[in-house]
């Protein structure tokens, strides 16, 4: 069984020891270090492998985000779960486009925590519902457009890839848009290859970034 490897990160060690209570039973996570700074983060990496980082948003020194944003930067590859008290979804706006894959709030339980690591270990996205639910309907927006950020998608591929956000089907974006279903996959398939993304949350991800989601 391969272990996924998991850094810890959080300036408060009640909380890391709380989860490194909770994995213990489980036999294929190990928490093979913590520390209380971003800047702690960086130090580790460079030595020790690593295969999901579980950041708190606020620690002294370097924060969550710009922790993200620098692992993202000197790592591509880094899969960064946020593990924070804020629901503020500027919070969750900013981790998301510094680079995390995931964020859930400290309040949630093990069953929650555990699978969030594992999606996010098989390089996926896991969000906590309260989140999750603002981000796909596109309350949390942007700070401001970038400029031409849709250059290269077509018109329709942009039409699609907003009522993908807004968490339609394919049936039912083909009804709203009088085309196929055949053709939706298409369009779904090339959004997909075009933003370099592997799945639905990576196309919202990259609407809300892009400004597309009003």
């Amino acid at each position: 069984m391969k272990k996924i490897k998991i850094l810890i990160a959080d300036d408060h060690k009640i909380v890391i020891d709380g989860i490194k209570s909770l994995l213990t039973e489980e036999e294929d996570l190990i928490v093979v270090g913590e520390v209380d700074n971003g800047k702690q983060v960086l130090d580790f990496v460079e030595t020790n492998e690593v295969d999901v980082f579980l950041v708190d948003v606020t620690m002294p020194v370097m924060n969550g985000i710009e922790t993200a944003q620098a692992l993202k930067e000197k790592y591509p590859s880094s899969k960064i779960l946020a593990l924070t008290m804020h629901e503020d979804p500027q919070y969750f706006k900013r981790m998301i486009e510094a680079g995390a894959s995931g964020y859930i709030l400290k309040n949630t339980d093990k069953h929650e925590l555990v699978k969030a690591i594992r999606l996010i270990a098989e390089g996926r996205n896991y969000f906590s519902n309260e989140m999750y639910s603002d981000y796909i309907m596109g309350r949390i927006k942007p700070e401001k457009k970038t400029e031409e950020p849709d250059m290269f998608l077509t018109k329709r591929e942009i039409e699609v890839l907003k009522l993908i956000a807004e968490e339609m089907k394919n049936h039912e974006i083909a009804e709203k848009l009088f085309i196929s279903t055949r053709t939706v996959d298409t369009h779904r398939r090339n959004l997909l290859q075009k933003l370099d993304v592997k799945n639905t949350a990576g196309l919202v991800r990259y609407a809300i970034k892009s400004g597309i989601v009003e």
